[in-house]
């Protein structure tokens, strides 16, 4: 009777069942520790960085595995089937942000004044962070078109009444005030800035509330600028339309009026 080949098991299936699981263990322990503050933000990138190598290794050595179970009958199945997935699980969201910086502009600092933005507090930005300079024509453009709704608030009613309401709406907020409340006596412009957190990462980016009394009226304006990263993804005129948003929302219902405009 013939004797039957004996099968070997295909090394690169295992290592892909073992490098999908420790990246994903790595993205969940990395992400975990980044919203608890316990990761620094360019450390937690460049861990992204390795995650996203790590996955697409364990994808590739799954491939490799496939070929040697297709063409030799090698064993590895299963362990390539569950590096291959955990793979993919892990790359999934990298995919969703590739595919969200093809369909949102290439900006991370939205103004709803696009002329004399608000002043940003710089105080603690540190050299590793985006330069923060003027927008140019084109990308003054870009937001123009891909965000319409980033627009400031003007309200026919007292600068107090308008301060108090920002507040208000701050409060509900964990963002991370960088001066106390200004003393509005006497003024007839405030200021104030605070950093916030990303919607879906958690990445900072420097907030500046301005607003101005012009003796008719006041004058509401926002700036929001990602601290890291090329692109915004959306992330700060999506924090300014829902903050000015909810801040209609505060003023209606603190004295039954809308915005003048």
């Amino acid at each position: 009777m013939a004797k039957l080949p004996e099968r070997h098991t295909s090394k690169a299936a295992g290592w892909s069942r073992r490098i999908g699981a420790f990246s994903l263990v790595l993205l969940l322990t990395v992400c975990a520790g980044y919203r608890l503050d316990l990761v620094e933000t360019p450390p937690f990138l460049w861990v992204l960085a390795i995650v996203a190598l790590l996955a697409a290794l364990a994808l590739l050595l799954a491939g490799l595995g496939l070929s040697r179970v297709w063409h030799f009958g090698d064993r590895g199945g299963r362990d390539l089937s569950v590096g291959a997935l955990l793979a993919v699980l892990v790359l999934a969201p990298f995919g969703v942000a590739v595919y969200w910086a093809t369909i949102y502009p290439p900006l991370r600092d939205i103004s709803t004044d696009l002329d004399n933005p608000p002043a940003l507090d710089t105080s603690d930005r540190t050299s590793d962070m985006n330069v923060l300079s003027p927008s140019t024509p084109g990308e003054q453009r870009l937001q123009a078109d891909a965000y319409p709704l980033v627009s400031g608030r003007t309200y026919n009613l007292p600068f107090e009444t308008i301060v108090d309401a920002v507040e208000t709406v701050l409060d509900r907020r964990d963002w991370q005030l960088t001066e106390p409340y200004p003393d509005i006596t006497g003024q007839s412009q405030v200021m104030i800035t605070a950093v916030a957190k990303g919607f879906v990462l958690g990445l900072p980016a420097d907030v500046a509330i301005r607003i101005t009394n012009d003796g008719d009226s006041v004058v509401v304006d926002m700036r929001s600028a990602s601290r890291y990263g090329r692109y915004d993804l959306g992330d700060n005129a999506a924090r300014i339309t829902e903050f000015l948003g909810e801040l209609d929302q505060q003023v209606a219902g603190q004295v039954g009026a809308a915005p003048a405009d």
